[in-house]
């Protein structure tokens, strides 16, 4: 799904709202998820996840064209935890496997 599908969704399932207010309401959570997150904070949405964001140290790369040694500076990346809720909705059809059985031996 993408963000403008998601617009259309909520605003169906809202009809009382207009669907640019649905836009300006989506857009303002991006917006400030992607601003805590540029500030070092963390996001945590119960029952869906949490955002963070992880340091990558410093290192030394290659040039995969030329195998030349390249200097890669620190850099910060965003990380998504699913949350348990999520976790478990998403395996609910998932039950254990049963064991099989060796051949036997004639």
């Amino acid at each position: 799904m993408i963000k403008s599908e998601l617009i259309l969704r909520l605003a169906a399932a809202n009809p009382h709202l207009y669907q640019r207010d649905v836009e300006r309401i989506v857009s303002t959570i991006f917006q400030e998820v992607a601003d805590a997150l540029a500030r070092g904070d963390r996001v945590e949405i119960r029952g869906f996840g949490a955002f963070s964001v992880k340091s990558r140290p410093a290192r030394t790369g290659r040039n995969p064209r030329t195998g030349e040694a390249v200097e890669v500076s620190e850099k910060f990346v965003p990380f998504f935890k699913t949350g348990k809720e999520l976790r478990e909705r998403l395996n609910v059809d998932e039950a254990p496997a049963p064991a099989k059985k060796k051949a036997a031996k004639a």
